[in-house]
């Protein structure tokens, strides 16, 4: 393994101790010290990697978008000329994965992060440009789907979508999964509500 290679996976290996410990203890117990216990590392690694805290946090964030942009392969995405059904099809395979196993944790992680770059503006940029990646492609696939407003109703299921996963992790719903087909039928319902309306 050269050394930059390593460097990457110590890299990871610290980022992705910092999302544990985020869901684990939530922002208060995200410390150098604590990352460095997590990831089995010798007292001063996380230093390292990471100077400051806003270091730390901003390899937190990046590490979220890269384990986010996982839960759904490029290629299991809707191809935009195939229209709403496989649109509706692909966003609650997606809302799926994220409503269960291991991906639930990934959604706490993303709160928590949230929260902090509300308090912290260099952290919003950094977050807002992970948040890019998922609204873009969703634009383009509403804008090839017939919506006369893309921007507008992107913000209308992007805030759905954030909202449906909050709900069943953190929220009132937060012991209920619904199924896939339930996700779909959902989608259907406001795809309906925004392209035919």
């Amino acid at each position: 393994m050269s050394v930059r290679s390593a460097g990457a996976a110590r890299t990871e290996l610290i980022a992705d101790a910092a999302l544990a410990l985020l869901t684990e203890r939530g922002m208060r117990g995200l410390t150098h010290r604590a990352v460095d216990e997590a990831a089995g590392l010798p007292q001063g690694s996380t230093s390292n990697h990471a100077r400051t805290r806003l270091a730390l946090l901003e390899a937190a964030v990046r590490r979220q978008a890269e384990r986010e942009a996982e839960v759904l392969d490029p290629a299991e995405l809707p191809d935009p000329a195939a229209g709403r059904e496989q649109l509706a099809a692909g966003l609650a395979l997606a809302l799926h994965r994220y409503l269960t196993g291991d991906h639930r944790q990934l959604l706490v992680s993303r709160y928590e992060l949230a929260l902090e770059a509300t308090r912290r503006p260099e952290l919003r940029a950094h977050y807002d440009t992970a948040g890019a990646q998922f609204r873009e492609p969703v634009e383009s696939l509403l804008r090839a789907a017939g919506s006369t407003d893309p921007a507008r109703h992107t913000l209308s299921l992007v805030a759905w979508c954030d909202g449906m996963m909050f709900s069943c992790v953190a929220g009132s719903y937060h012991a209920t999964t619904p199924t896939q087909e339930e996700l779909r039928s959902s989608v259907r319902e406001l795809l309906r509500g925004m392209l035919d309306g």
